[in-house]
């Protein structure tokens, strides 16, 4: 029996090298020659760069080269891997995105000119040198100013900022549905701009064999394969059998890693110049203004209800930030990743999305941890909050008359998607139970005696994991595919090395993969290695993104394994004289079924490499294959999240009391690994639910640009939260698992701001946008009953 195989929670193997210090990040390395760039940055948000003099910054101490946009003439833009087209057919709007800024600055930090120098210093001294002239003009940064008539534009070819203007559903069944409402329920929302802040910040270092021609980027990379495709097809041209990527241990990412940025393909194509290695790590500041953002929609949404609360029709128009450019991808968020789960888990029999996608001066936005996701939840949640309300319904009750039920799967939305297996249901009377819902009143009145306001909020989810398959994925826009590969290299002793296109950067793969591979192959834990981040070792795959690990990358280790397996059973047939049909595989031993003849795993990986008694004729030696995996459909995990909190209505404060999450993730491969996945993923949807807010001014300033004025959740802002699990199995992975890397912070933010809002019942409030601020919430407060909050 495999004792370390699926279910157990192994404590993380990757853990012990992070804990004393030994990770290997991009930071961590130094290549011999090693020199180092800055990156010059423009400081306005808009501007036409009419000069750009470097003369006196060439003569500064240890300068080696200074690069500007002229310098790119003949290199491709940074590209965009997702396209998108407007209702009417006409594909998006997608200007250039030019690798350092050509002829315009389009917002803070857009950079301008690369700085080579002997030291880091030498670099941002020179940087101080080189003088600029930029003629300023006016800018936009927020949706509804770039939006309005005759305002800016961002790009000449953005006809009044647009993008795309692209809509999903059934216009015509949803006024249908309108039309016989008995209660239409509007909301306008909206969901706040968020800086990812991975704990790492991005670094890279371009390097250039001058013998062999050949290009190599060390960089914090989610999919280090796709870089090296966006990089060396579209951006230098060069052949990818002469460029390699390679992403080390990478300390977060939450989307913000998966994208091709300009400093990339900036040191690489330098470091040819110079023939020297360039090293680049940015600071917090220029993180701020150079990783992608995340959300930043303005969205109203209308909801129809019969008599009885049942949903009849749902309409959703949304506004969604693009920034100054297209990041990788960027044009999915809000419409393949974000409208289509607007069904949720509800049997709404009518919806219709419209999107506007929007160019601003701000930096781009693009996936954050749940992409698309987080969006649609709450603006799903928090309108069935309301209109429980509007129909002196109880909230739980409204939500189990509205519910997808089990024995309806597979089940097909009105927006694209087909749900193959769920328990809403489960989930959410599982949660209900775990959260003693039933106990709330009694709480609420212990505080009231304290002069404490108490609220709890509900969120019910589904969410899309695992994009696919390739085909659909390319017809809905993707320039790419979507699956996942596996090479299992067994060695004459037994022990297997995992060489997997997925990327790890957190999520413990190196324990949860292993895992998977001493399930099937009975191999013990110790003796198992995974590989990933090297394009120069593993074979093309697609990266870590969209909880698609486990699920795609997963399954494509199964496959690889079966074909051990295969291959196994035929040559432990050869040794024992037996039909290849009578030989069984189980806990790591080949056996004859019926007799007690056996041969243990090892002994067949021996054989396969000294093959003296071996089928020659019928089989190769060597005991290794490679799998790729494209997924028939997406994974649908879901659940129902309840928070608990307590506000001082002298300050406004929202203290967080408790949070109770019940996740459906299909097939748990390790109980701890999953509940640490979920407790991070709340953590980061409290963040934006009650702190986190990416503030830009009127002229495209970045307000909230460092940790003094943009607020991160501490341990002290988080309560103890309880994860429990409910499980039905994918129907069409082999694994039957779902992903569980985005849940948290899918279902967190409408569940705790829907608590506030529960919590303000009596003070009129009727929504809250994040986040939930003192400020915000004592305005409120006050401006119900100004004479008891001014005193």
């Amino acid at each position: 029996m495999v004792v370390d195989g699926i279910g157990a929670s192994v404590k993380r193997k990757e853990d012990l090298r992070f804990l004393s210090g030994r990770g290997n990040y991009v930071d961590d390395m130094n290549r011999p020659g090693q020199t180092f760039a800055h990156f010059l940055r423009s400081d306005v948000p808009h501007g036409k760069l009419n000069k750009v003099d470097i003369s006196a910054a060439l003569k500064m101490p240890g300068v080696v080269a200074i690069f500007t946009g002229d310098d790119f003439t003949g290199v491709g833009g940074i590209p965009c891997g997702w396209q998108i087209h407007s209702k009417d057919g006409t594909p998006m709007v997608e200007p250039r995105h030019p690798v350092l800024a050509a002829g315009k600055v389009r917002h803070v930090g857009d950079p301008i000119a690369m700085v080579v120098a002997e030291t880091k210093q030498q670099a941002k001294d020179a940087a101080e040198a080189i003088i600029l002239d930029i003629e300023t003009l006016p800018a936009v940064a927020g949706l509804t100013a770039a939006l309005a008539a005759g305002a800016p534009l961002v790009h000449d070819e953005a006809a009044g900022n647009i993008c795309f203007d692209w809509h999903i559903g059934d216009k015509a069944a949803v006024e249908a549905g309108f039309a016989k409402a008995h209660k239409i329920v509007r909301l306008d929302l909206v969901n706040n701009r968020l800086v990812p802040n991975a704990m790492e910040p991005r670094a890279a270092i371009g390097d250039y064999d001058v013998s062999s021609g050949e290009y190599t980027l060390y960089t914090t990379s989610q999919n280090p394969h796709v870089i090296r495709l966006l990089m060396g097809a579209f951006v230098l041209s060069i052949p990818e059998h002469k460029l390699r990527v390679v992403a080390p241990d990478v300390g977060g990412g939450f989307g913000s890693k998966i994208f091709h940025y300009a400093e990339e393909a900036a040191l690489t194509w330098a470091a040819g110049k110079v023939k020297r290695p360039i090293k680049w790590t940015a600071d917090r500041t220029e993180a701020f203004i150079t990783d992608a953002h995340g959300r930043d929609h303005i969205s109203t949404a209308e909801l129809a209800l019969d008599a009885e609360g049942h949903f009849l029709a749902l309409k959703v128009n949304t506004q969604a930030n693009m920034g100054a450019y297209l990041s990788t991808f960027a044009p999915s968020v809000p419409t393949y990743l974000s409208a289509t789960l607007l069904a949720g888990v509800y049997k709404t029999p009518a919806i219709y999305a419209e999107v506007k996608a929007v160019f601003t001066n701000t930096v781009p936005v693009d996936a954050y941890r749940g992409a698309g996701r987080p969006e649609a939840t709450f603006l799903l949640e928090r309108i069935v909050d309301v209109a429980a309300r509007e129909m002196n319904m109880d909230r739980v009750e409204i939500r189990k008359k509205n519910f997808i039920p089990k024995e309806a799967f597979p089940y097909q939305t009105p927006i694209a998607l087909q749900y193959d297996s769920g328990d809403y249901m489960a989930t959410f009377d599982g949660c209900l139970k775990a959260a003693d819902y039933a106990g709330f009143e009694a709480r609420r009145k212990a505080s009231a005696a304290k002069g404490k306001l108490r609220g709890i909020g509900i969120s019910t989810y589904v969410e899309a994991c695992g994009i696919a398959p390739s085909a659909v994925a390319g017809a809905l826009g993707a320039r790419a595919g979507l699956y996942e590969v596996a090479n299992i290299r067994v060695h004459p002793t037994g022990s297997v090395t995992v060489f997997t296109g997925a990327h790890s950067h957190g999520q413990g793969h190196e324990t949860t993969f292993a895992q998977l591979v001493s399930e099937q192959l009975g191999v013990a834990h110790d003796m198992i290695d995974i590989v990933h981040g090297d394009t120069g070792k593993v074979p093309f795959g697609m990266g870590t993104y969209g909880s698609r690990s486990l699920s795609v990358g997963g399954s494509a280790m199964v496959k690889a394994m079966d074909k051990i397996i295969d291959k196994g059973k035929k040559i432990a047939a050869h040794l024992m004289e037996a039909d290849v049909h009578d030989i069984e595989f189980k806990d790591g031993k080949f056996s004859v079924v019926g007799t007690d003849k056996a041969k243990t795993f090892g002994e067949i990986a021996l054989t396969a490499y000294v093959p003296h008694n071996y089928p020659i004729e019928e089989l190769e030696p060597g005991l290794e294959e490679t799998a790729f995996y494209d997924p028939k459909n997406f994974t649908y995990p879901g659940g129902c999240h309840i928070a608990e909190v307590e506000i001082d209505p002298d300050t406004g404060t929202v203290s967080m009391i408790s949070f109770t999450a019940v996740d459906d993730i299909g097939r748990v491969i390790n109980p701890m690994i999953v509940e640490g996945q979920v407790q991070g993923g709340i953590a980061q949807g409290i963040g934006q639910a009650l702190l986190e807010h990416a503030i830009y001014d009127e002229s495209g300033q970045l307000l909230s640009g460092s940790m003094m004025d943009y607020t991160m959740p501490r341990a002290d802002d988080i309560p103890n939260i309880s994860v429990g699990m409910e499980v039905t199995l994918c129907t069409h992975n082999p694994l039957g698992s779902k992903g569980v890397g985005e849940v948290g912070a899918i279902g967190s933010p409408p569940a705790v701001i829907n608590a506030v809002v529960d919590a303000l019942r009596d003070y009129g409030v009727r929504h809250v946008d994040m986040p939930a601020t003192p400020a915000k919430i004592w305005a409120l407060i006050d401006a119900y009953h100004p004479k008891m909050a001014a005193e």
